[in-house]
């Protein structure tokens, strides 16, 4: 049960104050004040809340934990008292927390690493500290990532010299920091199997796919509601995190022709209020160009759905139309407006925009409309929803890492995003645009 107050409570003679909370996609930070009734000193204690590790098994992935992990280490002071560790019953979860802090030191100090004893030595002070196979094979898998990955946030005071030298070319090895934090990224990256994307590969769903080589994994899938006398709720869209919500983006290819009713309810049924086009249209990598899938202007019904344009504005850089959505089947839910963003200068067969500044301006522009909708998903297309949505969504979280965090973590962020569906940020000219994107972002903030 939860044990902490949304304000201020009293437990027992002594009073629990929430002074302030830090919500991302992974995990929370909250910070409490302590009072002791009769005693005029404050103690005040901060607790890391790690969100993602599901009600059964391990998590997916360990990006998410180990960046928890290195964010407690580096809140807890040299001189501050032991570190208090919990989970439901204080053994599994627990236990694998030990364990990786403790062999993350002995990686640093000694260079080595000695899970077995380490494990060993745990549960025989307490038992079942590590319960199963699986938490046992998760430890070993999060310390190889560890270790292969390395540490890679840069401070924002230290981008800028840092990133120079990660682009020097060694004359011996004839490659740069850069190209081999991407081969890396490459290598730690999942490859799904066939049994991954079974819902994708589903006969009545393969006529869904833009292409059959780039599939959403089944865990990652945006599943659309059904209603009576529909029974497919598959489309290839797949969920992914921003910096501080889970689920924040939903990244799909463009619509084709016999899934633009899809796409609709998908904007629809995940409350999304932001649609960014990174495509242009009449763009092809298949037999189906990209076609317009929207009204302009009037009011168009696409199965069950039916959108009304609104408004558009435009410059050279982007276009933004506004829609008003609503399900005819679902009228009792209401109505959505979503903003349609469409980029204009990535050309059709470069792997990233044709400017940075605009680039910025795109994501300034979908930033401020989401902080005016409140808490409404974004929906992020191109061709094939990997390379440029990939890019636009790693590119928002490193936004925010800078303004919440004052660092910048190129890759973890496309990391992350792979873990989700593997051909996010593609190219290493697209890796690269990440980095030059958060230059160019700090260049302008320095400049005001």
């Amino acid at each position: 049960c939860k044990y902490w107050p949304d304000d201020s409570e009293m437990y027992g003679d002594v009073k629990i104050t929430l002074l302030k909370s830090e919500t991302l996609a992974d995990y929370t930070v909250r910070t409490f004040a302590l009072e002791r009734r009769g005693y005029s000193a404050k103690h005040e204690v901060r607790q890391f809340h790690f969100t993602s590790w599901p009600e059964h098994g391990v998590p997916y992935h360990s990006t998410g934990l180990l960046a928890f992990i290195r964010r407690v280490k580096a809140s807890t002071p040299p001189d501050a008292g032991p570190v208090v560790v919990h989970c439901s019953a204080g053994a599994g979860r627990t236990g694998c927390y030990i364990v990786l802090d403790v062999m993350l030191d002995m990686a640093e100090c000694e260079g080595v690493v000695d899970i077995y004893n380490c494990v060993k030595t745990l549960c025989s002070r307490r038992i079942n500290m590590i319960q199963t196979e699986e938490q046992y094979i998760f430890i070993h898998d999060a310390i190889l990532e560890a270790c292969l990955c390395g540490e890679t946030a840069i401070l924002v005071n230290e981008f800028a010299v840092t990133y120079k030298e990660m682009l020097r070319v060694d004359s011996q090895s004839n490659s740069s920091q850069l190209r081999e934090e991407f081969q890396t990224l490459n290598s730690v990256t999942p490859h799904l199997d066939v049994e991954e994307c079974s819902i994708a590969l589903l006969p009545r769903n393969r006529e869904k796919n833009r292409s059959m080589d780039v599939l959403p994994p089944d865990r990652s899938l945006a599943f659309l509601v059904t209603t009576e006398g529909e029974s497919n709720n598959y489309i290839n869209a797949a969920l992914a995190d921003s910096f501080h919500r889970q689920a924040a983006f939903i990244v799909t290819p463009h619509p084709l022709p016999g899934t633009t009713a899809d796409f609709w309810r998908l904007v629809f049924d995940y409350g999304c209020t932001a649609v960014v086009m990174l495509n242009q249209l009449n763009q092809s990598n298949s037999a189906w160009p990209c076609v317009q899938y929207w009204p302009e202007p009037g009011l168009q019904q696409y199965g069950p759905m039916e959108v009304e344009f609104l408004s558009m504005s435009a410059d050279e850089e982007v276009i933004t139309r506004l829609f008003r959505v609503k399900n005819v089947t679902r009228l009792q839910e209401g109505q959505l407006v979503v903003c349609q963003f469409q980029f204009l200068r990535w050309s059709a067969y470069r792997d990233v925009p044709d400017s940075k500044k605009s680039f910025l301006n795109l994501l300034a522009q979908v930033h401020k409309w989401q902080r005016e909708c409140g808490e409404g998903r974004t929906v992020v297309h191109c061709l094939n929803g990997g390379g440029r949505s990939g890019t636009f969504c790693a590119c928002n979280i490193l936004l925010e890492m800078i303004q919440y965090q004052n660092m910048a973590d190129i890759f973890y962020a496309v990391k992350t995003l792979r873990n989700c569906k593997p051909n996010m940020v593609e190219s290493l000219d697209q890796y690269r645009f990440c980095y030059d994107l958060v230059l160019e972002y700090l260049d302008c903030f320095e400049g005001r």
